[in-house]
């Protein structure tokens, strides 16, 4: 039977070369053939201390290290001795790195824009740092790179990059890198290249506030209108709309960056106000937009000072308003006599001073702007004590008894007057009532005689006027009939020879052929 003896052999797993990273666990194995029982040494060649734990089996021994540190960069011998003769070794090279983590980015201080910002880059544990290259960019744009070439180091180390720059609003959100590579190229070790990125932030604003208007700060009546507070802060603020009043107080309406008026009226003009609040940073800023509607006139109103009914001689002011855009013009018409308006004066204010009868009537104003027109009236009535008074007395202030006396009053006054008959020095007064203006005393007798006062009277003033009435007796009717009788009788009397005389005469003139009343006459003379 042939048998086949091995020959003493010894390897190491793994062979020749290892690359391994600080801090990592490493197993260094020393295996025999063709011996039955090994002994087994471990050692480095500058005999320097093993870092590790030497376990021995029966055919291999073990070399761990864990974990693995800078202690263990060394050539590593394994010497093997079969028996007292045979003796043989075998040597690895341990070669580390560290570069276990991505880049730390730091970011100081708390951020707010407008002041200093320091950006810290933070490469931990690196191995040979003298092979470390740092890039530092803000998007594309590198901002510092920084190289460890003269580093001698013997130890893993966090290394450290700096930048520092003032930050601006456009600077939030933008992105900082750190770009970190070791590169080694004897060593076979992924990554060699370990990168970290963060936004940029900061608390700032509001700031740059201001407030858009769609169509335009002057819309037309019955428009949409939309109002867009836009301002620059970070955190995102909160928005409060305002609204001055005209009573100068202010109306809350919404929180939110978006005013929407579907449709516009009048009312919604005014100063609106857009507070932006950012909480972070406890900062305010406001914006302001002044909202005008356009419209026709509207709430066209007429005041009078002192009234609207006055005092002959007084002086009255009447002032019209109108809301409306663009502002109306007021002007001022007074009713012709022929109903047609007539225009007066051209201003909100009309005054009439020392006011007369003829400055009463109906006073409209009129306020116009190139979306329409709005009229109001007002009546001015002028207080005018009675004037122009003329008394009528018929048939006359002289009359027998048993007639009517008609007495007849005209004036001019306003209000209209009121007008009362009184007869003087009478035991009990006697007070006779006008129907339109007309008295009227019936079968008047001679105690009807005597002096009557007509008062004419309203609430501005009066006048009298007086009136002597006179009434005398009749005739009797006896004393009317002998006059009567006499001239009859006389009449009768003469008519007797004149009808003889003409008797006479028409005969003579039948034998004359004609007549002459005068010579006829003379022939009887």
């Amino acid at each position: 039977l042939l048998v086949v003896v091995k020959a003493f052999e010894v390897d190491i797993i793994p062979a020749n070369r290892i690359v391994t990273q600080i801090g990592e666990t490493l197993i260094l194995t020393c295996n025999t053939t063709g011996c039955a029982s090994p002994t087994f040494s471990w050692r480095t060649q500058m005999d320097n201390p093993l870092g590790g734990t030497v376990n021995n089996y029966k055919t291999y021994s073990t070399l761990t290290m864990n974990p693995v540190s800078v202690v263990n960069s060394h050539d590593y011998l394994c010497t093997v001795f079969c028996g007292e003769k045979e003796k043989k070794e075998k040597s690895i090279k341990v070669e580390l790195y560290s570069f276990p983590s991505d880049p730390v980015i730091e970011i100081r201080p708390s951020l707010f824009a407008g002041e200093p910002v320091a950006v810290i880059c933070k490469i931990p544990d690196v191995y040979p740092s003298s092979r470390l290259e740092v890039f530092l960019k803000k998007e594309e744009h590198i901002l510092v790179e920084k190289y460890f070439y003269e580093d001698d180091s013997t130890n893993a180390e966090t290394k450290t990059v700096m930048y520092s720059f003032n930050l601006t609003a456009e600077d939030i959100g933008k992105e900082i890198t750190c770009v970190a590579k070791l590169e080694i190229d004897s060593m076979d070790f992924e990554p060699k290249e370990r990168v970290t990125s963060q936004k940029l932030n900061a608390n700032f604003g509001p700031q740059n506030t201001i407030i858009t208007v769609s169509p335009g700060n002057s819309a037309m009546k019955g428009d949409p209108l939309k109002l867009t507070c836009v301002t620059e802060s970070n955190p995102p603020p909160q928005i409060v709309w305002r609204k001055h009043l005209a009573d100068e107080s202010i109306q809350h309406l919404v929180e939110n960056n978006v005013l929407f008026i579907p449709h516009a009226h009048f009312t919604d003009s005014g100063l609106y106000i857009c507070e932006a609040i950012n909480l972070a940073t406890n900062k305010t800023e406001k914006a302001t937009v002044d909202i005008v509607i356009q419209d026709g006139p509207k709430n066209t109103t007429i005041t009078v000072i002192p009234a609207t009914s006055v005092k002959e001689g007084e002086t009255v002011t009447m002032k019209c308003t109108s809301s409306g855009n663009p502002a109306p013009v007021i002007s001022w018409k007074k009713k012709a006599a022929s109903g047609e308006p007539e225009k007066i004066f051209k201003d909100a204010t009309l005054t009439i001073q020392n006011t007369k009868s003829k400055d009463l009537g109906l006073y409209e104003c009129e306020a116009y702007n190139q979306f329409g027109k709005e009229e109001k009236a007002v009546e001015l009535l002028i207080q005018v004590p009675p004037q122009n008074i003329i008394v009528l007395v018929y048939p006359s202030e002289n009359v027998e008894e048993g007639e009517n006396i008609t007495i007849t009053c005209s004036t001019y006054s306003n209000p209209p007057s009121q007008m009362v008959l009184k007869k003087v020095h009478q035991e009990k007064e006697i007070i006779l009532p006008s129907v339109n203006g007309t008295f009227v005393l019936y079968n008047v007798t001679k105690n009807d005689t005597g002096r009557y006062l007509l008062d004419v009277f309203n609430e501005v003033g009066n006048s009298i006027k007086v009136i002597d009435i006179a009434v005398v007796g009749r005739l009797k009717k006896t004393d009317q009939m002998l006059p009567l009788i006499i001239a009859f009788s006389c009449v009768t009397a003469i008519a007797v020879p004149v009808v003889a005389i003409l008797i006479y005469v028409s005969r003579k003139a039948k034998i004359n052929g004609s007549y002459s009343l005068v010579k006829a006459l003379g022939l009887k003379v």
